[in-house]
């Protein structure tokens, strides 16, 4: 559940505390998503506190919004710089989809739709090219057993282009090597088709016949020591405790990319993005690549279309704007 907010005697606090649920519960929003929110709507409420407005629902206007955003614009992070545009973007976000979900449910409100997103710059997409990532997948030693599971992880990633919260959650049982897709469940609760490269489905393969346990986790830790064999055996019902976190994987591709001196600062996200750009670079349509994703807004995925544009523009310059 999500926390309480502060003081929760008003009307305001007691719609978002509502809201917080509604995301949790019904929309399946992820623990990250309503901590956030949760931080944000808190944030509105304590700068209302702080002006001495009561805040209930009819205070909500398009000049306290104005004026709430003139203070969130000077206001500090922990390391002394301004918030920038895009931080700031997120409180307003999350008070927009409040005001949303409230005339969805026949509050009396303002319109969302009065207050606009601030400008910020286009989203720079971090990508590698094809030589750097086959030198990346070609970094881990295969000579024990977590060299084996990192090379996997690895050509996982590049062929299904999942989420790495996606990645740590997939059980053994789930995935279909023979047929090399699967069904999961994404973000937001959306489900989707994972589709692995017979190259991806060899490599997680040979992994899986390397492990000496019965696991449900696709990926684990694995023993470096007697004392934690002994670990291992002593969780040998559940094995949840040996599953692979979303923060040990991305310790593991840094760890790659800095053996092999890769000039991008590569994370599990940078190989989504990699997948992607493969894809559209390749011919593929932007739709079918938004589903492969698992966007839901086909503007998450035109962010990749700013890079296929610079792919066109390189074999233009290459085949054909050349000197007489």
């Amino acid at each position: 559940m999500p926390s309480a907010l502060p003081n929760q005697d008003c009307e305001l606090k007691k719609v978002i505390q509502k809201y917080l649920e509604y995301l949790e519960v019904e929309k399946g929003a992820s623990r990250l998503t309503v901590r956030n929110y949760t931080h944000y709507l808190s944030s509105f409420c304590k700068w209302l506190d702080l002006q001495g407005i009561k805040p209930n629902l009819e205070d909500i206007s398009p000049e306290l919004v104005r004026q709430y955003r003139i203070f969130l614009s000077r206001q500090t992070d922990g390391k002394g710089k301004f918030l920038s545009k895009k931080t700031q973007g997120y409180y307003v976000i999350a008070l927009r989809s409040l005001l949303r979900w409230l005339l969805k449910n026949d509050f009396d409100v303002m319109s969302p739709d009065k207050i606009d997103l601030p400008k910020i710059e286009e989203r720079q997409v971090k990508f590698l090219t094809g030589e750097q990532v086959d030198r990346l997948l070609n970094a881990p030693s295969l000579s024990n057993i977590n060299g084996k599971r990192d090379k996997a992880i690895l050509e996982v990633l590049f062929s299904s282009g999942l989420r790495v919260s996606e990645l740590v959650k997939l059980d053994r049982d789930k995935v279909g090597l023979e047929r090399r897709e699967f069904g999961i469940v994404g973000k937001g609760g959306r489900a989707r088709v994972v589709f692995l490269s017979r190259r991806a489905a060899e490599w997680l393969d040979n992994y899986l016949k390397a492990r000496k346990d019965n696991f449900k986790p696709l990926f684990i830790r694995h023993a470096k020591t007697s004392n934690t064999e002994r670990e291992i055996k002593s969780h040998e019902d559940s094995g949840e405790n040996m599953r692979l976190s979303a923060r040990s994987v991305q310790r593991i591709i840094k760890k790659y990319a800095r053996k092999i001196s890769l000039p991008v600062d590569v994370t599990p996200h940078v190989l989504r993005h990699s997948f992607a750009t493969d894809l559209l670079m390749a011919g593929a349509d932007i739709r079918s690549v938004q589903e492969m994703l698992g966007h839901k807004n086909i503007q998450t995925t035109q962010i990749y279309t700013h890079v296929t544009h610079r792919h066109l523009r390189e074999v233009y310059e290459k085949y054909h704007d050349k000197d007489s």
